[in-house]
């Protein structure tokens, strides 16, 4: 059996709690969720759950968050048989989420109250500095401590190259070489996975997430696959777990990410391009917008080959993402690139050229 400290409950939690109003109810953690289904996590053990009635309109009304793997919850229900009923999902310290695949403009939570999330790369394929920018973006902006997790070092013979060559797009973060085959070469995870604390597992297909809480369990658990001829990973883990190590560390296995899509991360692009955002503050114009105007530092640096052309142009593609997605749910936003566009408008037709025609 866990206490409740063992699995990651702080004061934090504890200040959410409200005794008289919430008698009878018992805090427990997700622990998987899958199409709508819970297991959740308490001193006494695991069990299903299900949502109440009431939280289940509320979810839908998007006056509460549904419940995902990480969250704490108050549910109803004893050791009898039969599911617990969760009627309350406490508010997150964290939360590692993006936009959900597809058209709709939906966030899709990942993980919730984590510490650190592992952003897991395997050094037996190319790193792709693109993909990393946007991972990094969404992981900063999480409130969790990002570090990224080269994994299987033993297939890699040039591990300090690689790791010199991701240096301008690690600023901030630790890197870690480890191997899930290798006597102690699990050894770099140690610290993050002390009692108590809690870490996610973040990554493509195929990099070896999977194998990586597998040795961690000291069990094969979960299941693992051979990744495919041309180098692509394979699909193995389909749904969140939350496990306890031998540690008493906690860790969370996500299935893998085929799209990398932000929600509302501005925050997380300052962080992840904090070379090109101390650039921007050097402009001599607060709103330049890097084309034309004198004194524009970012250009300069462009220039002199200070800042890397692909990677400016990165983090240009990534802040209009993210203003694009922000925009579609804040309306303050909405209203000011409306006027934006009509200001445009209006100057375009008040144009010489344009007014000759009339």
């Amino acid at each position: 059996m866990h206490s409740l400290e063992s699995l990651g409950w702080t004061s934090f939690f504890q200040q959410q709690l409200d005794r008289e109003r919430e008698s009878g109810l018992r805090p427990a953690r997700v622990v998987e969720e899958q199409r709508g289904s819970f297991r959740i996590r308490d001193e006494r053990g695991e069990r299903y759950a299900e949502l109440a009635g009431r939280l289940r309109h509320e979810i839908g009304r998007g006056e509460a968050p549904n419940p995902c793997v990480g969250d704490w919850v108050l549910a109803l229900g004893d050791a009898a048989p039969g599911p617990a009923v969760i009627r309350r999902v406490l508010e997150r310290r964290s939360c590692f989420s993006r936009k959900e695949a597809g058209t709709r403009t939906v966030e899709q939570v990942v993980a919730a109250n984590v510490d650190t999330v592992f952003l897991v790369q395997s050094l037996n394929r190319d790193l792709n500095p693109r993909r990393l920018e946007r991972y990094l973006a969404l992981l900063w902006e999480s409130g969790a401590v990002p570090v990224l997790v080269l994994s299987k070092a033993d297939l890699c013979d040039r591990i300090d190259e690689v790791v010199a060559s991701l240096e301008p797009f690690t600023r901030g973060i630790e890197v870690l070489a480890v191997s899930a085959l290798t006597e102690g070469g699990l050894a770099p995870l140690h610290p993050y996975l002390l009692p108590g604390s809690t870490a996610a597992l973040v990554g493509s297909s195929g990099v070896g997430k999977s194998t990586l809480v597998n040795r961690l369990l000291g069990e094969e658990r979960f299941e693992v696959k051979e990744i495919r001829e041309d180098g692509r990973g394979r699909h193995t883990t389909t749904s969140r777990h939350l496990v306890v190590l031998p540690s008493g560390g906690l860790l969370i296995d996500t299935p893998g990410m085929r799209t990398v899509l932000l929600w509302e991360g501005e925050e997380g692009l300052a962080r992840a391009f904090e070379d090109v955002e101390a650039l921007r503050a050097r402009c001599r114009f607060r709103d330049c917008t890097h084309t034309s105007e004198p004194g524009c530092a970012i250009r300069e640096a462009l220039e002199t080959g200070e800042l890397d052309a692909a990677r400016y142009r990165s983090y240009d593609k990534l802040q209009r993402e993210a203003r694009h997605e922000a925009a579609k749910t804040d309306i303050r936003l909405r209203l000011e690139r409306a006027r934006k566009w009509r200001r445009i408008h209006m100057e375009a037709r008040q144009r010489p050229d344009k007014r000759r025609f009339r």
